[in-house]
């Protein structure tokens, strides 16, 4: 038998896997994966459907609990990689960032609130009266950082620092608000006690970050044994991801050269992006697309609302809380900025996918021909949004680089 070597005689270095992993943590590479994983699985869904259902419904895990479906391990598992990443952006925004400055901060803090509000509003006036469509209000209140900065580095990388400061700010700010909702509001069965264990080990994990305690081998089995008791609670498990990620210590001991949320952002990045992101997606966007499921865009009132919601509804949320914001007195736009870069960034906010998606199937679950609709919706006003922001942001670089 011939070796491995002999067939395949690519060996991944060390240099090689540490190039990968750099790559994995620009946006731009983390978002084009993520597409990829998107349009695989609608070639997949549509090409053979029962197959790709029967993989999402495959089981696995050890028994009880945690033999889960595939695509209920990509939503309460490896999406809690995702939040605990995005726990840590939070936190490294209020201690070093631009969260750390109320007065900077003011501006995409109000921008994401009204980016949130508005956007429910728009979804339930334009859903109203459609049968359980209460349910979904929350869906277009998500922002998708990965995509949302990687459209804005591959279109306008020129574009002053100062806009993709907002942008990110806003969306951490957005995620921190959706993953509240999902705990309050998509929580239908509570053990008290389970989250009650889940907290106090939560607490512990943040009383030993809190007291420099070290050691990779006391926080892994502390985090698993949080997720799983936040898991079984009936709570979203991603709670437990972004309660961990805010609690982890972000500034350095005199004995340390990084902080725990430095290293532990260097070594989870890369696998969030390159792996736990597009697996999910890959996971839960594969729906038919027939010239039925498309034309439930414009007829099925819920699925209106949710693209209204997020191709309407965020850009005036986002947009018109920046700028009365400004008016108001409260924050101040950057001098580097223009109100129309600012209107550009604003139907960019409007790309919620991950989130979104996940929010569509805790809205929705139980209902796959409802599910299936809703996820076509997101797919589409994620699509419009983040082509009418590739054009507007284009035109923003050109206006730009013609203006002495």
């Amino acid at each position: 038998m011939r070796r491995a070597a002999e067939i395949w005689p690519f060996r991944p270095t060390v240099r090689y896997a540490r190039t990968l992993a750099e790559a994995l943590r620009a946006e731009t590479i983390g978002g084009v994966i993520m597409l990829v994983a998107t349009v695989a699985a609608l070639l997949w869904a549509n090409l053979d459907h029962t197959g790709y259902q029967a993989l999402q419904n495959a089981k696995v895990g050890p028994p009880g609990h945690l033999n889960m479906e595939l695509v209920k391990w990509a939503q309460n598992g490896l999406l809690t990689i995702f939040f605990f990443v995005a726990g840590i952006e939070v936190k490294e925004e209020f201690v070093h960032g631009e969260l750390k400055n109320l007065r900077k901060a003011a501006l995409p803090i109000i921008a994401a609130l009204a980016g949130m509000v508005v956007p429910a509003v728009v979804y339930l006036a334009v859903s109203w009266g459609a049968e359980n469509a209460a349910r979904g209000w929350a869906i277009p209140t998500a922002t998708d950082i990965a995509f949302a900065l990687a459209v804005l580095a591959i279109t306008a990388s020129s574009m002053p620092a100062a806009l993709r400061a907002f942008l990110l700010t806003s969306a951490v700010v957005d995620d921190l608000g959706a993953i509240t909702i999902i705990a309050v509001f998509y929580t239908d069965h509570l053990d008290l006690l389970m989250l009650l264990i889940g907290a106090a080990l939560i607490a512990l994990y943040g009383w030993l970050q809190y007291k420099a305690v070290k050691g990779i081998w006391i926080y892994l089995p502390l985090a698993l044994a949080a997720w799983y008791f936040v898991e079984v609670s009936g709570v979203h498990a991603t709670v437990a991801g972004v309660a961990l990620g805010l609690l982890t210590r972000v500034k350095t001991t005199d004995e340390e050269d990084s902080s725990p949320a430095e290293r532990a952002d260097h070594y989870l990045r890369p696998i969030s992006a390159g792996f736990a992101v597009p697996v999910f997606a890959f996971l839960s966007a594969g729906v038919m697309l027939t010239a039925d499921s498309l034309s439930e865009i414009v007829n099925d009132r819920v699925v209106l609302g949710v693209v209204a919601g997020l191709v309407i509804g965020k850009f005036l949320g986002v947009f018109g809380g920046a700028w009365l914001s400004v008016r108001l007195g409260l924050a101040r736009l950057s001098e580097e900025l223009h109100w129309r870069d600012m209107a550009a960034v604003s139907l960019l906010a409007g790309i919620g996918f991950t989130v979104s998606l996940l929010i569509g199937n805790l809205a929705f679950g139980g209902d796959e021909e409802r599910t299936n609709a809703v996820t076509t919706g997101i797919l589409a006003a994620s699509l419009i949004a983040s082509i009418l922001a590739a054009v507007l942001l284009h035109l923003r670089v050109r206006t730009r680089r013609n203006t002495p």
